[in-house]
């Protein structure tokens, strides 16, 4: 891989997957392919288990980490072209990413999306410049739109929870897991970024029959959830769900705006005896008694912190990755 922005960075999902896997066995297998080689790690807003994951994933593979804080402890940048800067902003994004690519073997940043410009948001502008000016791989850590090492952590956490049911008679196929992602409330508007990236992956994947339910309103980009069936009725959604991720987000066409706040949405116990024993899914941080009721984050259906461990494998397996395409473009 050359970088790491969204699937369609990915040549083989599962090959991927099972490469995760097989750190999450052995995590110092690869401990000297990043022997001299530095990992840039830049944050435009918060981060625990991007920030923490990310930096073990690295260290594993023997790569130094430096974490650089750019709204703490960076010149205000710019993004425009043609701008004449006399402004707030300090230095212009052509000049902080060539410098960077200088000082760097990967490059890994976390944006946020403004959620006022649609399009704006939408063209990635932020971390499309320094993909232009750095001259280096670069890997999201969480963009406007996309969040692909999650993504890649919940395929993983799919895959290693799917316990096969046992078939009777010849000829029976395989089921594949009904996953369903819904929409939970929330008491401020959030990026479409983590169901954007889930429901991508999950459709370029194609190892699960996948559902997105939401209220009306807070349809996706159907580009993004193509392939998917697309309800509004959670509780018909729910029925027979093997997993359940559980995710809010703010309005695409109305961008940004909250248009619901319906507390029915909630995931709780009894909602989730309508499912197939259903593994519980969130990406983390969640509020609990919200978005999910304490009962089902605290018992055995949910695997919230297992998901969230396997973000270490997943950053592992994409930095090796690179490193290795790297290494083959230097011979």
């Amino acid at each position: 891989m050359n970088q790491f922005i969204s699937v369609e960075d990915v040549p083989d999902i599962n090959h991927l997957v099972d490469l995760a896997l097989s750190y999450k066995q052995l995590p110092f297998k690869d401990s000297s392919i990043g022997r001299n080689k530095t990992l840039g790690m830049l944050f435009m807003n918060p981060s625990m288990r991007t920030r923490i994951s990310t930096q073990i994933a690295a260290r594993n593979l023997g790569m130094e980490v430096i974490v650089f804080n750019v709204d703490k402890e960076g010149w205000q940048l710019e993004f425009e072209e043609g701008v004449i800067m006399n402004g707030k902003s300090a230095e212009h994004v052509k000049e902080a990413a060539a410098v960077l690519g200088k000082y760097f073997d990967i490059l890994s940043i976390r944006t946020f999306p403004g959620l006022i410009n649609k399009e704006e948001d939408y063209s990635e502008r932020f971390i499309q410049q320094f993909i232009k000016h750095a001259g280096i791989p670069v890997v999201s850590l969480e963009s406007a739109t996309m969040h692909p090492l999650q993504s890649l952590a919940d395929i993983i956490t799919i895959k290693e929870n799917w316990v096969l049911p046992s078939l009777s008679g010849e000829g029976q196929g395989i089921r594949r897991p009904k996953v369903v992602l819904t929409w939970a409330p929330h008491v401020r508007a959030l990026p479409q970024s983590v169901p954007n990236s889930f429901a991508q992956w999950i459709n370029v994947w194609n190892e699960t029959d996948f559902t997105i339910v939401q209220p009306q309103g807070y349809e996706l980009d159907e580009k993004i959830t193509q392939g998917a069936t697309i309800m509004h009725d959670q509780d018909e959604a729910l029925k027979d769900a093997d997993f359940v991720y559980v995710k809010n987000w703010s309005s695409y066409n109305d961008y940004g705006i909250v248009l619901c706040s319906d507390s029915s949405w909630m995931i709780t116990e009894k909602k989730l005896e309508k499912t197939n024993q259903a593994k519980v899914m969130h990406c983390l941080p969640v509020r609990r008694n919200l978005v999910i009721d304490d009962e089902v984050l605290d018992g055995a259906q949910s695997i919230v912190v297992k998901e969230a461990g396997n973000r270490v494998w997943a950053a592992q397996a994409v930095l090796s990755e690179i490193l290795r395409t790297s290494e083959i473009k230097n011979r």
